[in-house]
């Protein structure tokens, strides 16, 4: 199962301080190579026609390639500004994603859902953070598909739990008794976006960062 990962910064830092710029000649280098060539060649064994020709066209490669990288320099700033408008129209607004956990807010409620893959009953088990199972949740699936779930943030007792991260596992038991784990999917609100290096991630309050192409549902703003 997918789990969100805790730190985007860790992999920025570490991809910032590995990375380093390539060495390649440039086209002023090219042309101070093939200058100094023709100056110190042998005058009984001159440049041939060919030869000058082959290195032309390795200074036309040159330039062609230095323009390109040009051109995706500049796309790639494109996509990336487009990618953080994306993101930050995401913040304040409901999204629906894999996670082993779920954030119980000072709503005192949390929501997602589970994939049934056929009719029987899942089993929701809502554990704290040393593993104690605080509640347990029965949901009957009529068929193949989503089943979603909502904890009111009480334990089996009928006390209210404190807000905070819980962990969370769903089995399936179907009509001949066969269990099946299940991938479990929470609804979180985006608190705000981080740029890594590798993309877009989002802040969800109490399960921390998510890449955005983790998301596979956006629900409507919370405001």
């Amino acid at each position: 199962m997918t789990t969100i990962g805790n730190d985007p910064f860790a992999a920025t830092t570490a991809a910032g301080a590995t990375a380093r710029k390539p060495e390649a000649l440039g086209q002023a280098d090219f042309m101070r190579l093939m200058t100094e060539q023709l100056k110190h060649q042998d005058p009984l064994k001159p440049l041939s026609n060919s030869e000058f020709i082959g290195q032309l066209a390795q200074f036309s490669t040159v330039q062609g390639i230095s323009d390109l990288n040009t051109t995706v320099t500049g796309f790639t700033s494109a996509l990336t500004g487009d990618q953080v408008l994306k993101g930050a129209s995401l913040v304040g607004h409901s999204v629906l994603l894999p996670s082993q956990k779920l954030a119980l807010t000072e709503q005192g409620a949390a929501t997602g859902t589970v994939m049934a893959p056929e009719a029987g009953v899942v089993n929701l088990e809502i554990s704290d953070a040393s593993g104690v199972v605080v509640q347990k949740l029965v949901l009957e699936a009529d068929g193949k598909g989503e089943v979603p779930f909502s904890w009111d943030g009480r334990n089996a007792r009928g006390d209210q739990m404190p807000t905070g991260t819980y962990s969370i596992k769903a089995t399936h038991v179907a009509a001949n008794g066969t269990n099946t784990a299940l991938n479990t999917y929470v609804d979180a609100t985006v608190d705000s976006v981080t740029i890594g290096s590798d993309g877009l991630y989002l802040n969800l309050p109490g399960l921390g960062t998510a890449p955005l192409d983790y998301v596979l549902r956006i629900g409507k703003s919370a405001s």
